[in-house]
């Protein structure tokens, strides 16, 4: 099943579309489809993120044993 949508490109964005298309010789459709799985498949191989910002142990690095606050 497929599904159709529209969307506004300024006019730098067209035109990078339009020449793309152009030069490789496919429909603009299949670059913007092209992208889109490039875009999907950049954002699945970053499931290593979840983990950012993540830290073990107390908040204050300060109250770690051996270190004083002085």
């Amino acid at each position: 099943m497929s599904h159709t949508i529209t969307i506004r490109l300024n006019k730098d964005l067209a035109d990078w579309l339009a020449e793309t298309a152009r030069r490789t010789g496919v429909s603009q459709g299949k670059v913007v489809r092209d992208q889109l799985e490039k875009a999907k498949a950049a954002v699945g191989n970053r499931s290593y993120m979840r983990w950012a910002g993540y830290t073990s142990g107390p908040k204050d690095l300060s109250m770690r044993k051996g270190f004083s606050k002085g």
